[in-house]
Order: C-alpha cells, then sequence, then structure tokens
C-alpha cells in the first residue's frame, strides 16, 4: 500500500510561483515513475507532467517552460515548481504513483 500526501497549496497572484510536494510513504519509491495531475473545477482531470524513476521528465504542453518536476528519493518525495502561473492554473493539482496510487490533492488559486 502507497500513501500520497501533497502539500505547498494556496493563494497566489498570476506571475507567481508555488512549489508542491508529494510525499510518498509505505512502498518503494525510488523505481516508481510519478506524475502531476490536475483539476479545473468543472473540468476533467488532466495530466501535467511526469518523472521516471531515473529522473526523465515530460510535460504537458500548456505548462512547458515554466513547471518543473523533480524527485528526491531520499526523502521520497516529488516536487512541482510551478513559476509564471496564470489564471488558468487554479485547480486541484493531485499527485500520482504509476502503480496506481492518487494522493487527495492541494487546491492552487492564481488571482489575476
Amino acid at each position: 500500500q502507497v500513501q500520497l500526501v501533497e502539500s505547498g497549496g494556496g493563494l497566489v497572484q498570476a506571475g507567481g510561483s508555488l512549489r508542491l510536494s508529494c510525499a510518498a510513504s509505505g512502498s518503494i519509491f525510488s523505481g516508481s515513475a510519478m506524475a502531476w495531475y490536475r483539476q479545473a473545477p468543472g473540468k476533467q482531470r488532466e495530466w501535467v507532467a511526469t518523472i521516471t524513476g531515473g529522473g526523465s521528465t515530460n510535460y504537458a504542453d500548456s505548462v512547458k517552460g515554466r513547471f518543473t518536476i523533480s524527485r528526491d528519493n531520499a526523502k521520497n518525495t516529488i516536487y512541482l515548481q510551478m513559476n509564471s502561473l496564470k489564471p488558468e492554473d487554479t485547480a486541484v493539482y493531485y499527485c500520482y504513483d504509476f502503480r496506481n496510487y492518487w494522493g487527495k490533492g492541494t487546491l492552487v488559486t492564481v488571482s489575476s
């Protein structure tokens, strides 16, 4: 069993930055691919970024160049550094372990 706990969400003005964290517990973390997803009000959940166990990354076009996903295997944690935030980035952000585990999410609100 894997538990994922996101943190770091909040209210920020457009153009600002936030760093989200996702702490994993309960199982071996270092080899697992992980991802961030988000769900805006009234919309479907969408993929944001992925990081493999080896550290390779991939991003949705909507966040490429602004967001950075990273991981610290010693801390069993992944991060999402979000810069140049836009109001359309407002959403609940979820951490996902590709062994099919989800966190409960953290809310990011970007004001214009």
